[in-house]
């Protein structure tokens, strides 16, 4: 066992060196084992009488350096085998990383804090596990918080000891994995060391030993690389590691939208976890993954346990070893060895559950029997008692659906009993009309008579020629249906079915027409939900007829071009089905919607089996099979193409580089697997390979992509460009024959690259599947799902990087950044937008991602993450009064008024704050304090909300009842390319009520600047001034004969002299005869006492100048500065505590009309333009400064990364989070 580092200072008394290196020594005790001559003996007599070998281990490791007299123990044990253990641990994981080391006393540092890693380790896995979390465990996850600065949503999975390397010197530290975090810390010699890596960041994830770094993890982000090594549990915590990052890999992906089992696990509901409450429920996951994959079961299946038995196999009397898996419907079985024997015992089909009587042969026997008369004996259960409890809870949750059951019942009957064997035309014809018996009470009667709701297209399109007038072709294809019969009859038929290498060998040489749909449907998983979910289809067919979307244009555009060479589809019956499949999977699915290549899958799909058939086998290609295939990004595609690539470099190494160079394999593979070789090879012989992949899944595809790369590599080597590389490929690819079809051969249209005098010699399709199998027959399931998770790292990485490159484009160039200023606000937005992702916010703009909107509207934030980031990076802090201003220019930027800001928004009020002359920055402070910036809780008028907010109430109806398509966008895009320069002219004058408010945010933006004073007197002789300039423009205004406005004045004058006395008055327009007054409206009158708090809170407590104090109304006329800032504080005030002679003037131009004694109404006439607050804010020095001095917002966004994790929560997290 590992020891606490103590001090030895006579190292060899009563011990033996038997091992030594520069660093270490392995001891053995005197008198224990062979030899030790007399002095053994003595040890021996003396640990015998004191009785301290209780105390003392036979074996030792002591640390020591070459210079030191001072030894240190590490290590003991009470065996050889146990202390070689850790003396191989040492030598293999420390030997050559304290060989780096200069300094001794670093190298006994660094092996003391390794040692003590190890031990904390150790004893934090023997933890009691209760419900309440470990006591180590929960000090580990506090210190994980207090050090990183994570709020309480984010919880700990796990934490290591390990060390991080730092250039080529070693980090002794603690990593800890969060859900979306990885982080570690080390503070070694005066040295800290703190890294936080978010999982969506990493791009490359391995495990990998080399020279410098033995056995060590790896894990790349955009911007840098690091290395974890020496672990005591390397394995474990790798693959915690891939589970995390796979899991924040697919949020990005954002297909969970509609796969909520692909969502990344929130945050336990309980308070209280404990460490393997949380691994446990991520390791439950991957088994349930890879459970549902290898026996292709629906994605919400959940596994229960399983456990290791044997299963008596009748064809061939044996008792083969495996394991059982229980999952909620579903009883499965895989042997040991891989090709034996799998076996699906649906919960539904099952009869009886009985306990057999043991024997010594026999030992604790189930026995399962099904409707289909099957029976399955297990045996050598170790708690069949529970195992049989577990069933029959089970059973008895089962569903009783009269007619999904007797459906199941029909088909069981008929498809999965075959004890004695019966007439197959007979039972052939029966089979395709009962699968669809839910289809035939169609409600909307437009699929009720057509004959694809009852069978494939292609029963009803081939000429009706007996298989025995086929000559050679329909003997062979008779062999196949015989050879399939037997089969059945020895292994059964249906779902329960005894599937082994047998049967692939059956695949393999061709499944038959005539069962081809049945088989499909088995193989594939999709019979499975098609039972479980009777009428189905039916209700999507109905539900989609006469909808309109983006996917049924697309589909209607591609029906067409889906195997037009085939006379299935050269008629309506053809087109009219696949519409109605591709149709109602978009409405089941509108998260893929519809994607090109899924027309010329399903239409085959169609030739063999209904038209419920075939939705559900498209159901099982494109979520389960070929998962990510099917969306915007072909993401899947992308995936499986990095992993072709590898394959190539592996199993090809002298074609690799040449293909690499041509650019080839990005050009094949997304062809060859969208479509699995059914667009680039002749039909009879690509739906040979199709056999093969509904029962061995990807793997066929890369083997016999692999196949064709092999036999074409002499010519490919000797290509010059891509463009010759595809015609040979091609030329080959239209060659691949299959001459054991029987259905009437069908002209391929890529035959047209089959030119010249000499074509290539034909190659028959069986003769490439034997190549395939066996030159690249060593791939294995397990290996591509490795690889898949490699590669989509890679692959989505790239995604994003392009989607931010395309988004930094769409924005315009005169917005005043750098492009890598927009990259980094891009990363800083995008990261606030995940952030409500990860913490499970309860608000609307918590939003997913919807992948298939353009790359500017995936990611968006709403007021609350705005004001967050706002706060952060703006050059106008405001204190208390920041929250407001924030929420003023969020209203501002969302102009579609969905709540929600997209980043080009976002710059856009940014750039407006950082950028352009003391004129632009202005008007957007200026813009900040109309409508539609004040909300309708600072008194916005209804009329007023009317003229500013200019969408009409049809658009709100469009965006109501569907989203918007392409052509929405395209009108956003063709109205954002259209010149609209605006000129201060166009600005809306401002009334007196939100001049004041733009005063107080003035003096909360000057509050901690250092020419504070400076700023504060030079605004309040603005303000002034500008005060006696609107009291001045209400005289002229006034007057009858103004020649200008002519007709407003009348109209709108008689509220003036009549105080409202009505609240519900006070928020009718403004009663001044201009136009643009009125438009700006005077807002404030009904202001909420909320508003009023906040803003009159906005400048207390910020220093000797807060202009929230009131003052006297002798102070108010002592001094012209204080006057003005006396007036913009009781602006702040309730209405009615003002007093006639306070309001709104310095002291001189006081009007009776302004206002009443306890009317609570401003100032209605009063209004100035942005020209005159420009020309008075020009007349002082100080505040031109202000606005005009160059702020880095490259030093703001990195100050925002620091804090970014502290505020990502709710205030009491932060403080908890702040204060520890």
């Amino acid at each position: 066992m590992w020891l606490g580092p103590e001090e030895v200072l006579v190292a060899n008394a009563l011990w033996v060196t038997e091992r030594a290196n520069p660093f270490f020594v392995l001891q053995r005790r005197r008198g224990h084992g062979k030899g030790g001559g007399l002095t053994g003996l003595l040890v021996g007599t003396l640990d015998v009488v004191l009785d301290s070998s209780a105390r003392v281990a036979p074996y030792r490791i002591l640390h020591q350096t070459q210079d030191s007299q001072v030894y240190w123990t590490v290590a003991c044990g009470s065996s050889r085998k146990e202390i070689t253990k850790h003396w191989e641990w040492l030598e293999n994981n420390l030997l050559q990383t304290l060989s780096i080391f200069d300094n001794e006393e670093d190298i006994t540092t660094f092996v003391k804090g390794k040692i003590h890693g190890i031990i904390a380790e150790e004893n934090k896995n023997v933890q009691p596990q209760g419900d309440e979390d470990p006591g180590k465990f929960k000090e580990a996850e506090l210190k994980m918080r207090r050090q990183f600065g994570m709020p309480e949503g984010e919880k700990l999975v796990n934490y290591y000891s390990c060390s991080y390397w730092k250039g080529r010197v070693p980090r002794q530290g603690w990593l800890y994995l969060t859900v979306n975090h990885l982080c570690f810390y080390s503070f070694l010699l005066g040295k800290e060391v703190s890294l936080v890596v978010q999982w969506v960041d990493v791009t490359r994830l391995e495990k990998n030993a080399t020279l410098l770094f033995p056995e060590s993890i790896r894990v790349d982000t955009r911007d840098q690389e690091l290395f974890f090594s020496m672990f005591l549990n390397i394995g474990e915590t790798f693959k915690l590691m891939e589970q995390l990052a796979n899991l924040a890999v697919r949020q990005l992906l954002d297909s969970e939208g509609f796969l909520e089992e692909k969502a990344p696990p929130r945050p336990p509901p309980r308070p209280h976890r404990n460490i393997s409450a949380l691994k446990r429920d991520l390791d439950a996951r991957a088994k349930n993954e890879c459970y549902c994959a290898t026996f292709r079961l629906p994605r919400d299946e959940r596994l229960d346990g399983h456990t290791s038995c044997t299963l008596w196999t009748p064809f061939n009397k044996l008792h083969i070893p495996g394991q059982m898996f229980i999952s909620s419907n579903y009883i499965c079985f895989a042997s040991k060895e891989e090709d034996a024997c799998h076996l699906i015992i649906p919960l539904r089909e099952v009869t009886i559950v009985e306990k057999a009587d043991c024997s010594s042969v026999l030992p604790s026997p189930l026995s399962i029997s099904t409707k289909s008369k099957m029976t399955f004996l297990f045996a050598n259960l170790k708690d069949r008692e529970f195992l049989v409890e577990r069933i029959s809870d089970f059973l008895q949750k089962m569903p009783s659906k009269p007619s999904g059951g007797s459906q199941a019942e029909r088909k069981a009957s008929v498809v999965d009993a075959a004890p004695e064997p019966s007439p197959a035309p007979q039972e052939l014809s029966e089979q395709p009309a009962r699968p669809t018996s839910p289809l035939g009470g169609l409600p909307g009667g437009r699929a009720q008579e057509a004959p694809t709701a009852s069978q494939g297209l292609l029963r009803l399109f081939q000429r009706n020629t007996p298989v025995e007038d086929l000559g050679a072709k329909g003997a062979k294809e008779k062999m196949k249906e015989e050879s399939w019969n037997i089969h059945f009859f020895e292994f059964g038929r249906g779902m329960c079915m005894y599937r082994t290498a047998r049967t692939r060998e059956l695949v393999l040489k061709g499944i038959p027409e005539s069962l081809r749909g049945e088989l499909w449907l088995l193989f594939s998983g999709a019979w499975n939900e098609m039972v479980t979910h009777p009428g189905y289809y039916a209700e999507l067919v109905e539900k989609s007829m006469g909808k309109y979307s983006l996917a049924t244009e697309e589909i209607e555009r591609d029906l067409h071009r889906s195997m037009p060479e085939h006379p299935a589809f050269q008629n309506e019956l053809g087109i009219a089905a696949l519409r109605r499949v591709l149709t109602a999977y978009a409405f089941r699915n509108p998260t893929i919607g519809y994607c090109q290549a899924m027309n010329i899958v399903t239409s085959v799909l169609l030739l063999y089996g209904s038209e419920e058939e075939a939705f559900w086998l498209l159901v099982a290609l494109c979520e389960r099979m070929l998962p990510d295939y099917y969306n915007t990004r072909v993401v899947g595609a992308l995936v499986d193409q990095g992993i072709f690539e590898e394959l190539t470099r592996d199993f090809l190494p002298q074609l690799s580089k040449k293909m690499q160079d041509l650019g080839v394999i990005s050009s094949i593979s997304l062809s060859w697997f969208l479509t699995l070789f059914l667009s680039v090879m002749p039909f009879e012989s690509a739906v040979v390979i199709v056999d093969c992949f509904f029962y061995e899944g990807i793997k066929v595809i890369l083997q016999v992509a692999l196949a064709i790369l092999d036999a074409n590599v002499e010519q490919l080597l000797g290509c010059g460009d891509e463009g010759e590389a595809m015609t040979v490929l091609g030329r080959y690819l239209d060659n691949v024959v299959n001459k054991q079809s029987v259905s009437p051969p069908i002209p391929h249209l890529h035959a047209l690259l089959t030119s010249g005098d000499d074509p290539p010699e034909e190659v028959d399709i069986f003769d490439l599947l034997k190549v395939s199998y066996e030159k690249f027959s060593s791939l294995r399931a397990e290996d591509i799902e490795q690889m898949r998770f490699k590669q989509r790292l890679k692959v989505i990485q790239s995604l994003e990087d392009t989607a931010k490159r395309s988004v930094v484009r769409a924005i315009p160039g005169d917005i005043g950044f750098s492009i890598e200023e927009l990259e980094d606000l891009y990363m800083v937005f995008k990261a606030k937008h995940l952030a409500s992702q990860y913490w499970g916010s309860s608000r609307p703009a918590a939003v997913r991602r919807d992948p298939s909107l353009p790359y500017l509207e995936q990611y968006r934030i709403d007021a609350h993450q705005f004001r967050e980031l706002f706060a952060s990076l703006t050059p106008w802090a405001c204190g208390t009064h920041t929250p407001v201003l924030a929420g003023r220019m969020f209203r501002l930027l969302d102009e579609n008024k969905d709540s929600l800001i997209n980043f080009k928004e976002f710059v856009t009020g940014m750039s407006g704050m950082y950028h352009g002359d003391l004129t632009e920055k202005l008007k957007v402070l200026y813009k900040l304090h109309l409508p539609p910036a004040l909300s309708p809780e600072e008194a916005e008028s209804a009329l007023e909300a009317a003229h500013y907010f200019t969408e009409d109430s049809s658009s709100e109806e469009e965006k109501g009842t569907s989203p918007p398509d392409y052509r929405h966008y395209l009108r956003m895009w063709a109205k954002e390319k259209e010149v609209q320069k605006e000129t201060i002219k166009d600005l809306p004058k401002m009334n007196q009520e939100q001049f004041i408010e733009l005063c107080k945010t003035l003096y909360n933006m000057f509050s901690e600047d250092p020419m504070e004073q400076d700023l504060y007197h030079a605004i309040a002789t603005v303000a002034s001034l500008l005060l006696r300039i609107g009291e001045v423009g209400k005289r002229f205004s006034a007057w009858p004969g103004r020649k200008s406005r002519d007709s407003a004045p009348d109209e709108d004058e008689p509220p003036a002299p009549d105080p409202p006395q009505d609240p519900a008055w006070e928020l009718q327009p403004p009663a001044a005869g201009d136009p643009q007054a009125k438009a700006g409206g005077d807002t404030h009158p009904g202001k909420t006492p909320q508003e009023s708090q906040v803003v009159g809170e906005g400048g207390g407590g910020e220093g000797r100048g807060s202009p929230s104090q009131p003052l006297s109304d002798d102070e108010t006329k002592d001094d012209l500065s204080t006057s003005s800032y006396s007036v913009v504080s009781t602006g702040s005030l309730q209405c009615e505590d003002l007093a006639d002679d306070t309001v709104l003037v310095g002291g001189e131009a006081r009007s009776p009309v302004a206002t009443t004694h306890g009317g609570g109404a401003v100032d209605t006439d009063w209004c100035i333009s942005f020209e005159q607050i420009l020309a008075s804010i020009l007349t002082e020095s100080v505040l031109v400064n202000f606005f005009e001095k160059r702020v880095d917002i490259g030093l703001k966004i990195k100050d925002h990364r620091k804090v970014e994790r502290q505020f990502s929560t709710s205030s009491d997290h932060e403080q908890s989070v702040v204060l520890g």
